[in-house]
């Protein structure tokens, strides 16, 4: 009887659980879309996600930081934020939760401790929203339109105007360029409407018109014509890498800065949370947005020359197969690349290694690098072998590596991996550039040698990147609370 009693409790429980999430999923909700204010969860996106993925999230946070995160708490710090006056923001309800639990915490009550917690939110000023327009539809073209239109909102951030495309748009070519943007091979279903406007020239997606202009060169568009003005131009064609190229964007009117999803010569390449601050875009015009090999090693490399120092070391990619190899054997301007990309490993090369000194000087000459391409066609894995200056242990890195994905400048970009069965396939669709494999840490007996397993979405993780740095750029970042 008494089993059965526990089965019963178990039952309950878990039926009050779901209740509690469906509450927290219209509270989130209602937060985006009334008020513009994004819930994220230690980083991890909550808009659109269904009751098992918000329970989930909520364990993995738990275990993160090892208290519990209760959805119970969760929605109770909910309901306190949406009954306070704050402007246009982006909220961590982890964070929040964990630290309402804290010995730090002096408050019994949760609206008080959530006024004291953000009370800086309203010392922001007035955010003007930006028109965006993509210069090239392919894979992180198509990536980046996505999340634009999924993250909209009332618009007061980001918005996508326009898709610039070579060669003539008939309505069977917007319908391609549609379904490709409807359903992707590797990242699923496009969680909203998209329908063609053929007298129009234009996608109408969530609704919203956004206008495909054919092009041969920047020079040729007057985005004006459109009512697109002062806009920020996303160039992801790769045709344009130099500063002379890239300025063509500017020569149109209604463009006023651009932005390169690829690394630029003669432009800062930018990894965001890392030196993005160096630059001003009130007076820089042009930006890259480097490499996402680039954006994930980066970010980790700059917490253990912060906290280890960093003497020398090697960075091997093993990269997940791109657009630029051969389907089947045959000619290709590089070595090896021209060999069936679903059927070989490939040796190639990366600039990553020496990039990563653009965004952190102190590396420079430290570091050389590598590639595999392997036969996936999305997920990526950056091992870093380095020696450093101070002494560790596998739990000093890993120690080290936490914190920084728990708090700082580098949250946004480094997400910590508890798991122990971690494969390629599992961080498709990750927002962070960098994922730190904490059970694959390896240091030598010494201590004076680390490797380091990084995992990162080459395609999601570095668009997500592209959009962080695309805001700041923009002068778009809301408050934020992490």
């Amino acid at each position: 009887m008494s089993n059965f009693k526990s089965y019963e409790k178990e039952l309950a429980f878990q039926a009050d659980r779901r209740k509690a999430t469906t509450e927290f999923i219209k509270l989130t909700s209602d937060l985006w879309y009334d008020k513009s204010i994004e819930i994220v969860l230690f980083k991890n996106q909550i808009i659109d996600k269904n009751v098992s993925d918000i329970i989930h999230l909520h364990e993995y946070a738990g275990a993160f930081v090892q208290k519990p995160i209760s959805i119970f708490d969760s929605v109770e710090i909910l309901r306190a934020i949406s009954h306070i006056k704050l402007p246009p923001s982006k909220l961590d309800i982890g964070k929040l939760t964990y630290e309402y639990h804290s010995d730090e915490n002096n408050f019994n009550d949760v609206k008080a401790f959530v006024i004291s917690k953000l009370k800086g939110a309203n010392d922001t000023s007035e955010i003007k929203p930006k028109d965006v327009v993509l210069y090239g539809f392919g894979r992180i073209g198509r990536l980046l339109a996505r999340e634009l239109m999924a993250k909209t909102g009332k618009g007061n951030q980001l918005r996508l105007r326009a898709i610039v495309t070579r060669g003539k748009t008939s309505a069977d070519i917007l319908e391609k360029r549609a379904d490709l943007l409807r359903t992707d091979s590797v990242h699923g279903k496009f969680m909203g409407t998209i329908s063609v406007d053929s007298a129009k020239n234009a996608l109408i997606i969530n609704g919203t018109t956004v206008h495909v202009i054919n092009a041969a060169q920047p020079e040729d568009i007057d985005y004006t014509t459109y009512g697109i003005s002062n806009a920020l131009i996303i160039d992801n064609t790769g045709a344009f890498r130099d500063k002379k190229e890239l300025s063509r964007h500017l020569k149109s009117n209604g463009a006023a800065r651009v932005l390169l999803t690829a690394p630029g010569k003669e432009v800062p390449n930018i990894v965001h949370g890392v030196n993005h601050k160096e630059y001003n875009p009130d007076t820089t015009k042009i930006f890259s947005a480097a490499s996402c090999t680039t954006n994930a090693i980066t970010p980790v490399l700059q917490v253990i020359e912060d906290s280890l120092g960093i003497v020398k070391g090697h960075l091997e990619t093993i990269h997940a197969y791109t657009n630029d190899q051969n389907l089947v054997d045959n000619m290709h301007s590089k070595f090896r690349r021209g060999r069936a990309a679903a059927l070989n490993m490939v040796i190639t090369e990366t600039g990553a290694g020496q990039a990563v000194a653009k965004a952190l000087p102190s590396l420079k000459g430290k570091l050389s690098s590598n590639a595999i391409r392997v036969p996936v066609p999305n997920g990526s894995l950056a091992i870093l072998n380095l020696e450093v200056e101070n002494k560790t242990s596998i739990q000093g890195v890993n120690t080290i590596l936490k914190k920084y994905a728990l708090e700082g400048d580098l949250v946004e970009q480094i997400q910590y991996s508890l798991s122990k069965e971690m494969v390629s396939s599992d961080i498709i669709g990750t927002s962070a550039p960098a994922i730190y494999d904490s059970n694959a840490t390896i240091v030598t007996k010494d201590g004076k040698n680390i490797i380091l397993y990084i995992w990162y979405d080459n395609e999601n993780g570095y668009s997500h990147q592209v959009i962080r740095l695309a805001k700041y750029i923009a002068k778009v970042r809301r408050f934020t609370y992490y």
